[in-house]
């Protein structure tokens, strides 16, 4: 008989893979790192955490997902936080699944640059992806973009946004974002292009392959990829400060957006399946 620890969800599950930096104006920086991240759904969390010995919501563990690093950051269920904007866009907020991929904390400790949730119609059709954006000053900003009704699931969906949201103090605001994005499945798939009016600036991959999500995955992750969240951290500032001795134009940091969550319409939002 398989332990209950070891059951896996349909859904939830870990990836162990890549994250690419590419920097192409006004010269070329490059950074690849080995990382892991994990896709939840948000309505199996405490099923999750109670069928987990090294996971849990909301306490300290080897790894955990607490609600008050997303969202609202107030502790406040982000299942509900994410539909409340939903429905604040005009989209359907009954009980689609919401799915979420992020880094986990790791004995306490995480940072997201990216959190994704994929948020999906009642009959399974994903509606709308919406980008949760951290920088290293603790602010955060989102972009909430509709999928198209004819999207095909197997094909990667394309959605484009303008940048409205102070990142990185070596790239400029005055940009665009471009995001290729397939839904999760046996493999994770997610690019991102930054483009200024001098042309296409930033490349950035994450990509990986699908693993339960077990105790002995957790485990497995934490042994190859120790304090992997401490890592991220380090990594952000070790770059930047590459970038300054390459003599990469500091921006000064403006005030944050008025406004938590940018909606872009379908008109707007440049998709199209490849």
């Amino acid at each position: 008989m398989t332990d209950a620890a070891e059951q896996t969800s349909a859904v939830s599950c870990l990836y162990r893979g890549e994250v690419m930096h590419a920097r192409l104006l006004p010269f070329r920086h490059r950074f690849v790192y080995r990382v892991f991240s994990m896709l939840v759904d948000l309505d199996e969390l405490d099923t999750l955490a109670s069928r987990l010995r090294f996971f849990s919501r909301n306490r300290f563990n080897l790894f955990s997902y607490f609600d008050r690093d997303h969202g609202t950051r107030d502790g406040a269920p982000v299942r509900d936080w994410v539909r409340d904007q939903l429905r604040t866009a005009g989209l359907e907020s009954l009980e689609g699944r919401i799915t979420t991929h992020c880094f986990p904390r790791i004995l306490g400790f995480v940072f997201n640059p990216l959190t994704i949730y994929f948020c999906h119609h009642e009959d399974g059709r994903l509606q709308a992806i919406l980008y949760e954006v951290k920088n290293t000053f603790g602010q955060q900003h989102c972009y909430l973009i509709p999928v198209e009704d004819r999207q095909d699931p197997a094909h990667a969906i394309r959605q484009s946004c303008e940048k409205g949201f102070y990142v990185s103090p070596f790239m400029e605001m005055q940009s665009t974002y471009r995001f290729r994005v397939k839904e999760p499945g046996e493999k994770l798939s997610i690019l991102i292009r930054q483009e200024t009016p001098e042309g296409e600036t930033l490349v950035a991959t994450h990509t990986g392959r699908r693993e339960d999500l077990t105790d002995t995955a957790i485990l497995k992750m934490a042994a190859l990829y120790p304090l992997l969240t401490l890592k991220v951290v380090a990594g952000i500032h070790w770059e930047a400060l590459k970038l300054w001795i390459k003599g990469a134009v500091f921006h000064e940091r403006p005030a944050e957006p008025d406004h938590a969550v940018s909606v872009i319409g379908k008109s707007s939002a440049g998709q199209h399946a490849a």
